[in-house]
């Protein structure tokens, strides 16, 4: 999903396979959408779509969600060719789609037990701005994908995910599975990350990666500083 109709413009999110939207306009072989899912808005290359009804959407979207767990997969279409299915894509869709997929999935159930599990998945993904997969992710898109999974939709962005849970004082209330936020200069919230257990922290910085967090922010062990100013803490289930 870009930000103008042009894959020269920024990256503001992605879609994955299953993921349905509204179109909200057309330009010059552009679609610009809002995805059903979290409602963010943006601009894709209209190749890249599959018309279906909007009933079949929303049933994909929010009745028969059922997400892949492996890394990198692959579904076979009517025509027998495969298509690539990454961690968190909705297999859910396949029914509609015609498409076979025999790979591992786990089901919409809030489990925060299984977030650490699936957040794990995760490491050492190189850092993408927009990025929402194993081959590219960005700090918002970890939480929101870790949370997805496990059946718990949360909003795109860090500032609007730091809109939604209830707000904790100190770190010692958190629990593992918590979110942590941050803010630069100006206050305005830049970063997010999931909590662990024993005062650590799972978040994608450069890469996807584990350091310290105490109740200044995080505390990165090789250049031995904080990398980001804690803001504020959320229970999200």
């Amino acid at each position: 999903m870009r930000s103008e109709n042009s894959h020269r413009c920024e990256l503001v999110s992605q879609l994955l396979y299953g993921d349905c939207f509204k179109i909200i306009s057309k330009k010059k072989g552009w679609l610009q959408i809002l995805a059903l899912a979290d409602d963010y808005k943006g601009w894709i290359d209209e190749k890249q779509a599959q018309a279906i009804s909007k009933s079949d959407a929303e049933k994909i979207t929010f009745n028969s969600p059922l997400y892949s767990t492996r890394l990198v997969d692959y579904a076979e279409t009517p025509e027998h060719h495969l298509t690539a299915i990454v961690l968190g894509s909705n297999i859910g869709a396949c029914s509609w789609l015609g498409d076979r997929y025999e790979g591992p999935t786990q089901e919409k159930k809030i489990d925060k037990s299984k977030l650490l599990k699936t957040a794990s998945l995760y490491l050492n993904t190189p850092y993408l701005w927009g990025g929402k997969t194993p081959m590219g992710i960005d700090c918002s898109g970890l939480t929101q994908m870790t949370y997805r999974i496990n059946g718990v939709s949360i909003p795109r962005d860090a500032s609007d995910q730091a809109q939604v849970g209830e707000t904790l004082s100190f770190i010692e209330e958190s629990e593992a599975g918590d979110l942590a936020f941050f803010d630069n200069a100006e206050g305005e919230i830049i970063h997010v990350g999931l909590l662990l257990e024993n005062h650590y922290i799972l978040h994608a910085h450069g890469k996807v990666r584990i350091d310290r967090i105490d109740q200044t922010g995080i505390y990165n062990t090789e250049t031995q500083q904080h990398s980001h100013k804690l803001r504020i803490i959320k229970k999200m289930i």
